[in-house]
């Protein structure tokens, strides 16, 4: 049985296991940034395809980027405006970011902070993690806590019976990459910019 509590479950994150969660979005699978391979051999999913490192507040993530300080400035005017929020930032990364969060292309980190109570009460205990939706790579995401779990029986999952869980958006966050032309559209999904 792989159903645990919200505590069990920040404890065993914080232990290095993999773990899934609800979010704003689609149900997540999660684990601490240096244990990221777990991951991608979970989900049997493509090393070129990275992790988003989804934290709990902005100021949480922005340790994982570097730029200059009039791109800081875009980019938390764009966080301010869209997070908490289905929106996740592609941005260059810093020497924090684990090579396992983007194995063919360190230079840059997707981030995101969900809109979501259960996974921000759960990352503000954790710290930022390592993130992507749960279901193997190329199937649909996975809607409920009980495909997940027959899915990834050795996946900590957060009890059903939680209160309050947010109805998801059922949409894959969208996403944007910072580029020397500005902005670039990477993934259209259920924030809708225009720039």
């Amino acid at each position: 049985m792989t159903q645990v509590s919200i505590i069990d479950l920040i404890a065993g994150v914080n232990s290095g296991y993999l773990a899934s969660f609800p979010t704003d979005t689609v149900p997540a699978l999660a684990v601490l940034p240096e244990r990221a391979q777990l991951i991608f051999k979970a989900k049997q999913r493509s090393q070129d395809k990275p992790l988003i490192l989804m934290g709990a507040t902005p100021d949480s993530l922005w340790p994982f980027v570097t730029g200059s300080a009039d791109e800081w400035r875009i980019w938390q005017q764009v966080a301010l405006s869209y997070w908490p929020g289905a929106l996740t930032l592609v941005l260059p990364a810093s020497e924090l970011v684990p090579s396992a969060m983007n194995p063919t292309d360190t230079t840059t980190i997707g981030l995101r902070v969900p809109k979501c109570v259960i996974a921000q009460s759960i990352l503000s205990q954790t710290g930022p993690l390592a993130t992507t939706s749960a279901n193997l790579s190329g199937q649909p995401p996975l809607r409920t806590m009980a495909e997940i779990e027959q899915h990834f029986p050795d996946v900590l999952i957060s009890s059903p019976d939680l209160p309050a869980i947010e109805p998801s958006l059922g949409l894959p966050s969208t996403v944007i990459k910072w580029t020397a032309n500005g902005w670039e559209t990477l993934r259209q999904g259920a924030v809708k910019l225009e720039f």
